[in-house]
């Protein structure tokens, strides 16, 4: 009975001790300046930004922040203003308080989500990328993608609203996604294929009924060129209903 006595009142002192230091730290920590900014995001982000681009996004956000308490800091609001950046889906900022070997110090931790780029735009209108949902991410020098590039001669409504769909085909068919290189728009709509195997070019033509189209070029490519020079020919065209018209080089 003694004994268990004895453990019960060791329980009673560890939780007494536990509580005495929990509040200290907590008394010492609350008046904790913010000394520190952390940035993280993911290393297999098709386009990200530098990250001293990212501190300086966190500052402009807000001015007083180095030194600042970090009780005091607005985590919600510096996360709107880091979103409003055109390459960054979503941002999460959170506080940590770390302790060296005779003090504490605040970190402001800020986690980012960069858009990823389904396509790479360079038409007369404008030079930037769209991601699959139709966001527009500015060109930097800061960051680029190895991704599907338009050109020619189209609008940006043409391109979210018309381009964007062929291109997500594309990008979500295997066999499509390893064979387009490019994809050239001229004036009139009509559209041009160039792929990485074979030295000839697609007339695709308009982008209507395109999943129809992709799947008789496909067919022509295991059925014909598979057993022929990928070479022989200098245009495919799918511009006529149904059929494909080969021009021999």
């Amino acid at each position: 009975m003694l004994q268990k006595l004895l453990i019960l009142v060791g329980y009673l002192v560890l939780v007494v001790f536990f509580i005495v230091t929990l509040a200290f730290t907590s008394n010492e920590s609350k008046n904790v300046s913010c000394r520190n900014i952390e940035i993280e995001f993911r290393d297999n982000d098709i386009i990200k930004l530098d990250k001293n681009e990212l501190i300086r996004l966190v500052k402009s956000a807000d001015k007083n922040l180095m030194g600042k308490r970090l009780s005091e800091v607005n985590t919600e609001l510096i996360e709107k203003e880091v979103e409003k950046h055109q390459a960054i889906l979503k941002s999460e900022v959170y506080k940590v308080v770390a302790k060296d070997s005779i003090s504490y110090k605040g970190i402001l931790a800020v986690k980012v989500k960069h858009r990823d780029p389904a396509v790479r735009i360079m038409s007369a209108s404008g030079s930037y990328y769209l991601d699959e949902n139709g966001g527009k991410i500015p060109v930097s020098a800061n960051y680029t993608a190895d991704i599907l590039v338009v050109t020619g001669h189209f609008t940006e409504r043409f391109a979210k609203q018309q381009l964007l769909p062929f291109i997500l085909f594309i990008k979500n068919n295997e066999f499509w996604k390893a064979q387009i290189e490019q994809v050239h728009i001229e004036k009139n709509g009509d559209v041009t294929l160039v792929p990485l195997v074979g030295d000839h070019l697609i007339e695709f033509g308009k982008l209507d009924n395109y999943q129809a189209k992709l799947r008789n070029m496909k067919a022509f490519y295991s059925q014909v060129l598979a057993k022929n020079n990928w070479n022989k020919y200098k245009t495919l065209s799918l511009k006529y209903n149904n059929q494909i018209v080969a021009k021999r080089r």
